[in-house]
C-alpha cells in the first residue's frame, strides 16, 4: 500500500436496535476491503450475532466469544475467514449475553482497546458491530474506537437517542472518538424523513432500498450482488467520508 498504515477502529453503534446497524457494519467492512484494499477484520460484539450469521463460513457455534475477554486467550485464535474474500471475522455467540456483567466484574475499562492493540500488525481497519444500548460493553467500545458511526432513522425518537449518546459521552468526561451520524433506512416519500434531512443536510444518507433488503437472503454485502445500486454507492460515499476523517487524526 505504499506507506505504512496505522490501524483504525470503526465502531457501528446505536442506542436502539432496528436502525440498520449490522447492515452498516457489513457493508463498511466490504468497502474497507474492496474499495480501499485494507486488511479488514469485522468483530461481531452483538449477542444477536446477525453479522456472524450473514458472513461466517463456520456454521458451528462454539459459545467462546466471551472467553477472549475473561481468560488469557490469544485474540488471534478466534479470528476466522468470512465468506467474503478480504474480510476476517471474530464471531459472536450467545456467550456475549453476559459480557456487560463480565466487564463490570473485571473492572478493566480498556480491556477491548488492549485486545485491539494486539492486532495492529495484522489489520489496517477493524469494524466493530456493537450491541445497542448504553452499557459496560458500549463504554468499552467508545474507549476503543477511532470513530463511531451512528445510524439514525429520520425521526424525532431516533434523533433523541443520538442526543442521549452525546450527553452520555459529555457526562462521562474526557475525550472520546468523533461521532459520525448517518441517516439510515431513508424513505424520501415520507415528509417526516425529508424534514429531518433538511435539518442536517451534511449527514450522509443510506436510503431504504430493495438491494438492502436482499442482504438477508443473499447473505452478502450489497457490493457483491448490486455493485451499481444507489445503496452501494451510498455506502461507498460513507466509507470515503470515514477515511477522510481518519486521515485527519
Amino acid at each position: 500500500m505504499g506507506k505504512e498504515e496505522t490501524l483504525a477502529t470503526i465502531a457501528v453503534y446505536s442506542l436502539k436496535g432496528g436502525v440498520g446497524k449490522t447492515t452498516f457494519a457489513i457493508n463498511l467492512a466490504w468497502a474497507s476491503a474492496r474499495n480501499s484494499s485494507r486488511r479488514t477484520l469485522l468483530w461481531d460484539l452483538d449477542p444477536q450475532a446477525a453479522a456472524t450469521w450473514m458472513l461466517s463460513a463456520d456454521r458451528n457455534g462454539r459459545d467462546e466469544a466471551q472467553a477472549i475477554f475473561s481468560k488469557d486467550v490469544d485474540v488471534e485464535t478466534l479470528i476466522r475467514p468470512s465468506t467474503i474474500e478480504g474480510i476476517d471475522l471474530i464471531a459472536a455467540d450467545t456467550s456475549l449475553r453476559g459480557l456487560d456483567r463480565l466487564f463490570f466484574e473485571l473492572g478493566k475499562k480498556k480491556r477491548l482497546a488492549k485486545l485491539i492493540e494486539r492486532l495492529k500488525a495484522r489489520y489496517d481497519r477493524i469494524i466493530l458491530d456493537c450491541p445497542p444500548g448504553l452499557t459496560e460493553t458500549s463504554e468499552q467500545v467508545l474507549r476503543a474506537a477511532d470513530i463511531v458511526i451512528v445510524p439514525v432513522i429520520p425521526s424525532p425518537l431516533s434523533q433523541r437517542a443520538l442526543g442521549e449518546v452525546a450527553r452520555y459521552l459529555v457526562q462521562n468526561g474526557g475525550s472520546h472518538a468523533p461521532i459520525l451520524p448517518v441517516y439510515s433506512m431513508v424513505d424520501r416519500r415520507r415528509r417526516l424523513h425529508r424534514e429531518a434531512m433538511e435539518e442536517n443536510p451534511k449527514w450522509p444518507v443510506v436510503q431504504m432500498a430493495s438491494a438492502v433488503e436482499l442482504m438477508a437472503s443473499k447473505r452478502q454485502p450489497i457490493g457483491e450482488y448490486a455493485a451499481t445500486s444507489p445503496a452501494a454507492r451510498q455506502f461507498a460515499f460513507l466509507w470515503q467520508a470515514i477515511e477522510r476523517r481518519l486521515s485527519k487524526r
